[in-house]
């Protein structure tokens, strides 16, 4: 069964709390959090403050997926906030083996994630140290775009090589999912869907991700 991680992009947050008690009836497994500064990305989210707010209503597994150039300034920070995984961008000018020991050490799960024009190739090195390996079906930075199903061809390609190595890593989808891909996405060896607009739609939480969990089983 696929794992759901509505993405708070997509939030209202001036209803954050009903929004959180909601996505915990709806019985999704993780709240994603899109954490951008406007440099790696041309957007700006929010930091570990909302992190550290959304961590005191809910016990549920903070997925924090960092769009931002030097992560390793604030590893500390998002461990500190109550973030229980940490994805970073293989594009960033920083060491990544390195930096996701720092994850490790500070307590997270260490996941890994690129843009859709990076090949795919370069997360397999990464893997033995990756709990979560994050596909990016649209461009990172912005909510409501459309999916770009050739990620489905590079999250197979990612499922075969953790096949190869044995090893036990998570892959993420996030972008544009709805009930049209899930099953597709599942298909191709997804694990877990990250759906923003798709779940938030209309305030209907709990049936919008009820709909995207079925279409994922097919």
């Amino acid at each position: 069964m696929p794992k759901i991680a509505p993405s708070f992009l997509s939030a209202d947050f001036s209803q954050l709390e009903h929004q959180i008690r909601e996505v915990e009836k709806s019985g999704a497994e993780y709240i994603h959090l899109d954490v951008m500064d406007g440099h790696f990305v041309p957007n700006i989210s929010f930091g570990p403050l909302v992190v550290d707010a959304v961590r005191k209503k809910t016990d549920l597994v903070l997925d924090v997926h960092l769009m931002i150039s030097y992560p390793s300034q604030y590893v500390q920070a998002f461990a500190d906030a109550g973030a229980d995984i940490l994805t970073v961008h293989v594009e960033i000018e920083e060491n990544v083996p390195s930096l996701l020991g720092q994850i490790q050490d500070a307590g997270m799960k260490p996941g890994a994630t690129l843009k859709p024009g990076t090949a795919i190739e370069t997360l397999f090195p990464l893997l033995p140290q990756l709990h979560l390996a994050l596909i990016m079906s649209v461009e990172p930075g912005f909510g409501g775009q459309s999916f770009m199903p050739e990620s489905l061809v590079r999250a197979q390609a990612l499922k075969a090589e953790i096949n190869r190595l044995g090893v036990h890593t998570e892959i993420e989808i996030d972008g544009g999912i709805d009930v049209e891909n899930a099953r597709e996405a599942v298909q191709a060896g997804v694990d877990v869907l990250v759906a923003g607009s798709a779940a938030f739609r209309g305030g209907n939480i709990i049936e919008n991700v009820a709909a995207i969990r079925q279409a994922g089983l097919g």
